[in-house]
């Protein structure tokens, strides 16, 4: 079992798997069925040899390059998390827009990717494999920290009055709130055609949450 400390350094500095070559046409097309497979056809498919057959490669070629399906999980998230934090914040500031500007563009985008067949099924399927393989899980926690940070970083600027550990409980209410969109109105879910209203809602209720709880309103509700 890995220990707190250590685990926080490793989603701080993922390495890669650092066996193939991204750009390859053969990488690509590895990749490319990958991501079918995981999205059409789910967890349970999930195999080296299921993506072999997708992309036309025999089980060996596949695990050439990635010797473990886990390193393909690695592969996909890393590519979702191209750019980083400080790059989509510097984007958002070049455009003039306040924080709580930003933060909505951040809410409603997480919202936007929510509705599409790639994000909701994708998502759902890594759950799925993250509660029986701890790598998995390490790697899906990343992502999240990612977007968690982000909105932490403006809840922060639009409330200077919040400490570090109300701005953590704020922002973690905020990621729970969108992330738990995904199964009720994602793709495909039951109450998909409500999320333009959901995003709607969810933008003005949580970027007016982040700018008006006070720490005082944070403790009475801890208590």
């Amino acid at each position: 079992m890995i220990n707190q400390q250590a685990h926080k350094a490793k989603l701080a500095a993922p390495s890669r798997p650092g066996i193939y070559s991204r750009g390859s046409d053969t990488v690509d097309a590895i990749l490319r069925a990958a991501l079918h497979v995981l999205i059409e056809e789910g967890a349970s498919a999930f195999t080296l040899r299921r993506i072999a057959s997708e992309c036309g490669l025999k089980v060996g070629n596949v695990s050439r390059h990635f010797p473990r399906k886990e390193m393909l999980v690695q592969v996909l998230l890393d590519e979702l998390l191209s750019p980083s934090e400080g790059e989509v914040r510097n984007y958002l500031r070049d455009t003039g827009m306040a924080a709580d500007e930003s933060l909505a563009i951040v809410i409603g985008g997480s919202l936007d990717e929510i509705q599409t067949k790639k994000m909701t099924h994708l998502f759902t399927e890594l759950w799925a494999m993250a509660n029986h393989n701890e790598f998995v899980a390490e790697r899906v926690e990343m992502v999240y920290h990612f977007t968690h940070r982000l909105i932490a970083s403006y809840v922060a600027e639009i409330n200077p009055a919040l400490s570090p550990t109300d701005v953590e409980m704020v922002s973690v209410y905020i990621s729970a709130t969108i992330e738990g969109s995904t199964v009720i109105a994602g793709y495909g879910r039951p109450w998909a055609g409500m999320m333009p209203q959901v995003k709607a809602m969810a933008i003005k209720q949580l970027v007016n949450l982040a700018k008006t709880i006070t720490p005082e309103e944070i403790k009475a509700l801890s208590s």
